[in-house]
């Protein structure tokens, strides 16, 4: 039997925080036994679609965690595990902003009546997020005549993929211009046009679409098909701010944050520059050379411990006994391809089997063992056997890890070696 579409009363009033609504169907979530899927006849919760996370809050008492849109049939996961009413949410002191939180739980079947909130912020912030996008993606195709190929909007990144390769000058350039667009403060209009209008319509994501098709317009900026709740104006947007871009399957990719969640980047790498002012007792222009400089240092005594390290080993291999087949090395510290070269040059020189071990008791050691005329899986095998070691190789050459200390390792190559 055909579900009823869920009434999406979140395109009459994407402000609208509360709702009623009588419960169609509830059953038990099919991957975790303290979730319900349940679908109403209307919701205020928007589901994940159009590439936007879903909005979040409370139903019937319990917290929601997913919602769903298939056939346009809205399915809200709820979570009867999650305490009072988002008790984490509440000591995270993350409440939904303009609601008190609701302490009455119902029963969860069909045919009863319940009482919704939407968490407010995480939706007004997926507004602005989203909103900033369109006028951001309409300049792009107006300038260059690109399309948005690819969106995600997260609570933490968004991404848009576009279908040709903008300069990091032309960037900047569209984000000064998103900018003086949310100044203006220029209201956002949604309209359903029947099919005649839009087959004259010009407007961005003209793809077909079953059914009445909803579009957004930012006027001077952007026409666009879109089923996602937005701001009423553009000042709501606050502001966008570019955070990263690179080029992505033939185009680029860029990723933006706006409004509060832009504030709170902004605030997070000032925190940083402020304590590496601080590491570095300089100013915020110095903060770079100080970096750089530092780096070129690091790397120079990197070089020179690797020197004297190659000089140690070197000095530990001429005190091995010539009259032994095998050679066992243990030193923490050591990369792998010092190690390896060790290897190599210790198999030229013992029968056996030569091995370095390099780590410490409490980390675990990783290991390189190589044979001109044995078996070096042997080795391998008898300590994967006795202490759980992984890794493996040719007859000639093993490497592998353990997590053991030196004396269990030792006591193994004993009865091996």
């Amino acid at each position: 039997m055909s579900m009823t579409e869920t009434i999406k009363l979140y395109d009459r009033d994407a402000y609208a925080i509360e709702f009623e609504a009588d419960i169609i169907s509830c059953e038990p979530n099919k991957a975790d036994d303290k979730q319900f899927d349940i679908i109403l006849n209307q919701t205020l919760f928007f589901p994940e679609e159009g590439g936007q996370s879903p909005d979040m809050g409370i139903l019937g008492g319990y917290r929601v965690v997913d919602v769903q849109i298939k056939n346009g049939v809205i399915t809200h996961t709820v979570d009867i595990s999650a305490g009072d009413c988002c008790e984490a949410e509440k000591e995270a002191g993350k409440q939904i902003t303009g609601n008190e939180f609701e302490p009455k739980k119902v029963e969860l079947a069909a045919g009863v009546h319940v009482h919704g909130k939407i968490d407010w912020q995480h939706r007004f912030y997926n507004m602005q997020q989203h909103s900033g996008e369109h006028i951001f993606s309409g300049i792009v195709h107006r300038r260059f005549g690109f399309e948005n190929v690819g969106f995600h909007l997260s609570d933490s990144v968004v991404t848009m993929d576009f279908s040709g390769v903008i300069s990091p000058e032309d960037i900047a350039d569209v984000e000064h211009e998103v900018n003086v667009a949310i100044s203006k403060n220029i209201p956002i209009e949604v309209t359903y046009p029947s099919r005649d209008e839009l087959a004259q319509m010009e407007y961005r994501s003209k793809i077909e679409i079953e059914g009445q098709v909803r579009i957004v317009t930012v006027p001077g900026y952007d026409v666009c098909a879109c089923c996602a709740p937005h701001v009423k104006r553009t000042g709501e947007i606050g502001m966008l701010k570019v955070m990263n871009y690179q080029n992505y399957k033939g185009g680029v990719r860029i990723s933006i944050l706006c409004g509060f969640r832009a504030l709170e980047a902004f605030r997070q790498k000032c925190d940083i520059i402020s304590e590496l002012m601080g590491i570095f007792t300089t100013n915020q222009e110095a903060i770079v050379d100080n970096v750089t400089k530092l780096k070129a240092v690091n790397q120079s005594l990197k070089s020179e411990l690797g020197t004297a390290k190659s000089a140690l080993l070197d000095y530990k291999v001429a005190e091995f006994p010539a009259d032994t087949d095998n050679a066992v090395l243990f030193e923490d510290g050591i990369d792998t391809n010092t190690a390896r070269n060790c290897v190599n040059g210790l198999v030229e020189k013992y029968s056996g089997f030569s091995a370095f071990f390099t780590g410490n008791d409490e980390a675990g050691y990783s290991f390189i063992i190589g044979s001109k005329n044995a078996d070096c899986n042997t080795v391998a095998a008898a300590l994967r056997n006795k202490l759980g070691a992984r890794g493996g190789g040719k007859p000639v050459m093993v490497q592998g890890s353990v997590k053991a200390a030196k004396s269990e390792i030792e006591e193994v190559l004993k009865e091996v070696l």
